[in-house]
């Protein structure tokens, strides 16, 4: 895709500048990222644009904003430790990446997570891909600093919390009564959470098991 740099560009600002995102870190991030190799190549010339876009397996990419929006909510330093939930087509885990986190993601569907795994490899973002169930989260690397759930749950997850290590965020959109989910950030205060909400906003579901 050529010129792919401007509109990652415009994207920035337009979509994300625009809605009050100002982590100057996340917006360099969200610029130097090519997000149209993380879409399938009959969406790359949407890749750009402000909508979530499917990649696949009933699932999607979050739209740049909601992009932006949780990793700026992480307020995560560099060489942290982050557990992210939900892979998909691994573009939030190369934003994590490109922002200088320690990334562990884990992706239930075997083939995204295969396709994430080699996709990040040969864009040269360290990330280590788990295909598992990532309701139990990854106790083989915890604590993590962060932790980033990337579909909609129904609830924080027991070992969401375990895995959480002291003064560490969880950031997950959480079902609400209302419909659709908030996003809710998370701070083991240890001992105790101290919950925060914020936007309003609409994720595939967290589902059960390994495909």
């Amino acid at each position: 895709m050529q010129d792919w740099q401007r509109y990652a560009l415009d994207m920035v600002e337009d979509q994300i500048v625009g809605r009050d995102v100002r982590d100057e870190r996340v917006l360099e991030a969200m610029s130097l990222v090519p997000r149209h190799f993380f879409v399938p190549p009959e969406y790359a010339e949407s890749a750009y644009i402000d909508r979530p876009l499917p990649i696949g397996e009933q699932q999607t990419i979050s739209q740049p904003y909601m992009v932006a929006r949780m990793s700026e909510l992480l307020q995560g330093k560099t060489g942290m430790r982050i557990l992210e939930i939900g892979t998909g087509s691994g573009y939030q885990a190369a934003i994590l990446a490109a922002l200088g986190f320690r990334v562990w993601s884990m992706e239930r569907i075997g083939s995204l997570a295969l396709a994430a795994q080699k996709r990040l490899h040969d864009l040269n973002f360290d990330v280590e891909v788990i295909h598992n169930d990532g309701r139990g989260g990854y106790p083989e690397e915890a604590p993590y600093d962060r932790i980033i759930v990337t579909a909609a749950s129904a609830r924080v997850e027991a070992e969401w919390d375990r895995q959480l290590a002291p003064n560490g965020f969880l950031i997950v959109p959480l079902n609400v009564t209302t419909g659709g989910q908030r996003l809710l950030v998370r701070e083991n205060l240890k001992p105790g959470f101290r919950n925060t909400w914020y936007d309003y906003c609409r994720f595939v579901p967290l589902l059960i098991g390994v495909d």
